[in-house]
């Protein structure tokens, strides 16, 4: 078994048991070394997966149950109506997690038939919608905000203010505002213990942080 096929083969694994699996076990399994079960669960964690490890009996290395859904049943005019909206979001970047959101455009317009997606796609270019489409903002910073918000994780960045001057800013996002054309980071900044408002596209490099360092940071 190649590795890329062990790492898909390691998620179902994962998402199949309802305790964890210690990293032992997970090498037996597959046939490698417990080093290449590390290097692996290394892998999928830079790909987004929520595993998590737990100690004790019963412990181990687990996939969060809240990963995928079960499956959902759109007809096909629902599954159309949602890749047009999504498209939409897509091209005018209404949300900051753009690559979530073709991914998942890409799940449901893949479980339509053939047929299907050639009539309905003629069907939906009839809609048009027309917007101001948000300031870019690099990759890097979006993903960095997504995994801080959905992981509920403080943000480490490094602010350009409106004056041109940088300084680096530890916030708890607590909402995003999409506002015209900017995206809007609504929080506490944790430096300094007070809510803060900032611009997405002033943000230059961002990390998401472990969780609960507040402490560290307030002075």
């Amino acid at each position: 078994m190649n590795r890329r096929a062990r790492l898909f083969a390691l998620v179902e694994y994962l998402r199949g048991r309802r305790s964890g699996v210690t990293a032992e076990a997970l090498a037996e399994r597959f046939g490698v070394t417990v080093r290449t079960i590390y290097r692996d669960l290394d892998t999928l964690r830079e790909g987004a997966l929520p595993l998590k490890a737990d100690r004790g009996r019963g412990g181990g290395y687990a996939l969060d149950r809240h990963y995928t859904l079960p499956p959902v049943n759109f007809t096909a005019r629902e599954a159309a109506v949602l890749i047009t909206v999504g498209q939409w979001a897509l091209g005018l970047r209404l949300v900051p997690f753009l690559e979530t959101c073709a991914s998942a455009l890409d799940k449901v317009q893949g479980a339509l038939s053939a047929s299907a997606q050639w009539e309905l796609a003629d069907l939906m270019r009839g809609l048009t919608f027309t917007g101001v489409p948000t300031l870019p903002v690099p990759r890097a910073v979006r993903d960095a905000l997504e995994r801080a918000w959905f992981e509920q994780r403080p943000l480490r960045m490094r602010y350009a203010g409106a004056h041109g001057t940088t300084s680096m800013r530890t916030v708890r996002v607590e909402r995003v505002v999409l506002e015209g054309s900017l995206t809007l980071l609504n929080g506490v900044d944790l430096d300094k213990g007070e809510p803060r408002q900032f611009r997405l596209d002033r943000v230059e490099w961002a990390e998401a942080l472990d969780r609960n360092p507040e402490r560290e940071y307030i002075r």
